[in-house]
């Protein structure tokens, strides 16, 4: 109980250092709010309002139907513009796609003499260069086939493809992008603030006197771990009610109160490892650039933007030591699909593992640093 009582006096003091620290308030309050907003509403999930333009060079009806063809809310208005404007607007950037229909373009289609039209695309606009690119060349060979049968219509086909959208029925993009924000958010803050808290100490010297007090390393490293852990966790939750489910209105078809144990589990992995890192940086600068290091390999290679399985295997069995991995699998399954913990208990039990190994390390390396100020 005396321990116990340590730790909860020096947990309590830590949180009184967030409270006077407004800049790492500001940043608890952007990450679980604004960003969690951007990241769902910044990309839409389908093509949405692309700039194009058109160099009509036949005049004819044929070419008249393909500049009719491309309407919003996919396309704004075409704007026609010369040959020469070609190259001026993709270079200041005014236009994603620009089609070319070459003159005497409907003579040669009548004719059977498969003319080409161009396709100019600005391919540094990734969200909609490749989805467009193909959004084009369907409606324009849609009107031209349309205009060499006579009628509108096609053949059915021999096979029928039924397509049935589990857990995301309209396939919107912000019910992925703002749930998984959420959990690379888990990760960032747990990491940055247990970091912060323990170089902070150093830097201003109060972790000489809470070494002439008696407390041993573990209830100093206990306490930051449930007092950072426990402040990420309650912006989690808050995040996930107020802004995913009430500003977003995005469904949550898992328990809530699940998904938080998984999360406190992969908070005791990942604030034990702020507090590693913090042991080998010597200075904030110094902690940022390490953070950047490990941050972006946990984030994007634990499946939360791209499949596990389509990684090398060698990344995958490497990956399997990160507790990214297992938190990722476990709240996609509890929040997109519903998950009970008889599905997720592996990625917990995995959890718990990986937190105690880097427990133990971080521990270790605390006190031998601490033995060197000593």
């Amino acid at each position: 109980m005396p321990h116990l009582a340590t730790i909860y006096r020096l947990g309590i003091k830590e949180l009184w250092s967030l409270v006077r620290d407004p800049m790492m308030l500001v940043l608890i309050a952007y990450t679980f709010t604004i960003s969690i907003y951007v990241a769902a509403t910044a990309m839409p999930e389908t093509l949405h309002k692309a700039p194009i333009a058109i160099v009509d060079e036949d005049g004819s009806p044929l070419s008249g139907r393909i500049v009719t063809a491309f309407n919003p809310p996919r396309f704004n208005p075409p704007v026609m513009i010369p040959l020469t404007g070609i190259d001026a607007g993709m270079d200041a950037g005014d236009y994603t796609f620009v089609l070319d229909i070459p003159p005497d373009f409907q003579r040669d289609v009548l004719a059977g003499r498969s003319p080409a039209i161009q396709l100019n695309v600005d391919a540094t606009r990734m969200s909609q260069a490749f989805t467009g690119s193909s959004y084009v060349q369907h409606m324009a060979l849609g009107e031209i086939n349309e205009f060499v049968q006579g009628y509108r219509g096609s053949a059915p086909p021999p096979v029928e493809l039924a397509l049935r959208a589990r857990f995301n029925p309209n396939l919107e993009q912000s019910w992925f992008g703002a749930l998984m924000e959420i959990i690379n958010n888990v990760t960032l803050l747990s990491i940055i603030l247990t970091g912060a808290a323990l170089i902070r100490e150093r830097e201003h010297g109060t972790i000489e006197h809470l070494l002439a007090m008696p407390v041993t390393p573990a209830e100093i490293m206990l306490s930051k771990v449930w007092a950072m852990g426990l402040m990420v966790l309650l912006a989690a939750a808050i995040a996930l009610v107020l802004v995913v489910q009430g500003v977003l209105r995005i469904p949550v078809e898992g328990s809530v109160a699940l998904f938080l144990a998984g999360a406190a589990l992969h908070l005791f992995a990942t604030t034990s490892l702020g507090i590693f890192m913090a042991t080998l940086a010597r200075s904030m600068p110094q902690f940022g650039m390490l953070a950047v290091l490990i941050l972006l390999p946990l984030q994007l290679l634990s499946g939360n933007s791209t499949p596990r399985e389509s990684m090398p295997q060698l990344v995958q069995a490497v990956m399997l030591a990160a507790p990214t991995t297992h938190f990722v699998a476990a709240g996609q399954a509890i929040l997109y699909r519903g998950a009970g913990l008889d599905v997720v208990w592996p990625q917990f039990l995995a959890l718990t593992a990986i937190g105690a190994v880097f427990f133990t390390i971080a521990l270790n390396r605390f006190r031998s640093t601490i033995s060197q100020m000593v």
